[in-house]
């Protein structure tokens, strides 16, 4: 009999990539929702869907993610990413399920310079990093949870970075970049499969608390905002040129860490995983928007 899973945030990038890949996935049965159909902040209809469902998992991609109007929406985005995130905890507690979270890496300052461990101190310098850190806080508090922290998710799904650069380079014959955020790109389809091997891993032995805890996941390699354009703009065959720029000449409501590259080990050798380099996800995600 198939495990029942619960998706939330489902319309989103990586709740569309779930739903692809659960086309061709046995043993589970998903049940996919979004604001239209469940509205997590609201801790009675959550209860209902639990006990209907009885999820033996639930994998929350809900999440307000609008870095800079978080800046003047505290409210919202703490209520999403935090409230909402502890009404999962508490029915996940009473019913018994597993829970998946999806975190950033925002929680961090930036002032690293290696790749950021999951132990590492967490100091968010925006509204939207310190809503997330205090939805991680508030899972924490259970034992069947695993968080998935990642970072500059994209895909060929929905509203992203990577459609925005190709349509603007299309529109214009110069953009501008920043070149002093460093980061890791992160192909939503790469994470949908990381997750659903974490799923497998957990129907194999759903008792097994020693995986539970916090891990990073994001495509192999780094490379800076400048960088990822000037790609995005050479894998699509589009002759927009790409200027680089510092983040003082470009500034926004939400600080951001001027360096977010995330350490993969403990997530590649709890789970097996082997993780593509940022530039191939990249080329085929834009091959991917080319046929469609």
């Amino acid at each position: 009999m198939a495990l029942p899973v619960l998706v939330t945030g489902s319309n989103g990038q990586l709740g569309n990539e779930i739903k692809k890949l659960s086309l061709t996935f046995n043993g589970l049965k998903f049940y996919f929702h979004d604001i239209d159909t469940l509205d997590i902040t609201r801790f009675d209809e959550l209860e209902k869907a639990f006990e209907s469902i009885k999820p033996f998992a639930v994998v929350n991609c809900a999440a307000y993610t609008a870095v800079d109007k978080a800046e003047s929406e505290s409210e919202k985005a703490f209520l999403i990413n935090a409230d909402a995130v502890s009404n999962i905890a508490h029915c996940a507690e009473k019913f018994g399920s597993w829970v998946l979270h999806i975190s950033t890496d925002y929680v961090f300052d930036g002032t690293h310079h290696l790749p950021y461990r999951e132990t590492d101190y967490t100091n968010p310098l925006s509204v939207y990093g310190k809503s997330k850190l205090a939805g991680e806080k508030l899972l924490s508090e259970i034992d069947k949870m695993i968080i998935v922290r990642t970072s500059w998710l994209y895909s060929t799904f929905g509203h992203n970075i990577v459609k925005t650069i190709r349509r603007l380079a299309l529109e214009k014959d110069t953009l501008s970049f920043v070149c002093d955020q460093i980061g890791s790109p992160t192909y939503a389809a790469d994470l949908a499969e990381a997750l659903m091997r974490i799923l497998s891993q957990i129907a194999t032995s759903p008792n097994d608390l020693s995986i539970a805890g916090i891990y990073h996941y994001a495509n192999e390699g780094i490379c800076s905002w400048y960088d990822f354009a000037c790609s995005t703009v050479e894998l699509s065959r589009l002759s927009c040129k790409v200027r680089p720029i510092e983040t003082h000449e470009y500034p926004t409501p939400a600080k951001r860490p001027s360096f977010s590259v995330l350490n993969k080990s403990k997530i590649k050798t709890t789970f097996g995983l082997e993780i593509p380099w940022w530039k191939d996800s990249l080329a085929k995600a834009i091959e991917m928007m080319n046929l469609g």
